[in-house]
């Protein structure tokens, strides 16, 4: 029971994290109190301080110049993370020009650093907006261990890539560097839990904050608005 309340709050945290058999249950568990929350939980009127998401007392500058920043923190190994894809890919598509989206993989658990490096080897090739519905797929839907290098190597064959550009890239410096940054960055906004939400480098949300998965662009573009507000004054 305590399972159960804990992983429907469509979160994955450093605390929740079960080994071997009690993970598959976890999930499973997960899958149960997210369809419960789909039928249940009620659209928001507005977003609520303190509640539906927490303003930073300290807010980090942005990386992306003068636009708006909408930072997700995830990992492709994350169930909820792979749940929310779906979602996140047509709002990405309808962002304004104003705002730019990036994702920061965090590193909870061993595995998840390997998935870390995936995810900025196939930035780095440029193939990461095209692969990344594929790699949610492959974990979760193929339960394919993509966190082992050789597995990795040879699923980016299959999807077409250079096997020996993708392991140059894969054990890269510029990989190596953008870890190092990815962990500094979580540690700057004390992420405990994904998919974690960051707008304009000072509002923090996620779906367990809004309700469900499906609520949360809309809760986005709500806080984008509200960046974009308190730019106009300054």
């Amino acid at each position: 029971m305590v399972i159960l309340m804990e992983v429907s709050r469509s979160t994955i945290t450093q605390s929740n994290l079960p080994r071997g058999p009690m993970r598959r249950r976890t999930f499973l568990a997960a899958a149960v109190g997210l369809a419960a929350a789909a039928f249940g939980a009620p659209a928001f009127a507005e977003l609520v301080e303190g509640k539906n998401y927490v303003r930073l007392k300290a807010p980090v500058p942005v990386e992306t110049g003068k636009k708006i920043e909408v930072i997700e923190f995830f990992s492709s190994g994350c169930p909820h993370c792979a749940e929310l894809e779906k979602y996140l890919i047509p709002w990405r598509a309808k962002l304004p020009p104003d705002v730019q989206f990036r994702r920061v993989p965090v590193m909870f658990q061993e595995r998840w650093i390997n998935l870390g490096k995936i995810y900025y080897t196939l930035d780095v090739l440029g193939d990461e907006d095209k692969l990344s519905p594929d790699v949610f797929a492959a974990i979760h839907g193929s339960n394919m261990s993509l966190w082992n290098d050789k597995t990795f190597f040879d699923w980016a064959a299959s999807k077409g890539l250079d096997r020996k550009k993708v392991e140059d890239v894969y054990n890269s410096f510029a990989v190596s560097g953008k870890m190092n940054r990815a962990r500094q960055q979580a540690q700057a906004f004390d992420i405990q839990s994904v998919p974690t939400a960051v707008v304009d480098g000072k509002f923090v949300t996620g779906s367990d904050k809004v309700g469900t998965h499906a609520q949360l662009p809309a809760a986005l573009d709500e806080l984008i608005a509200k960046a974009r507000a308190e730019r106009s004054k300054s």
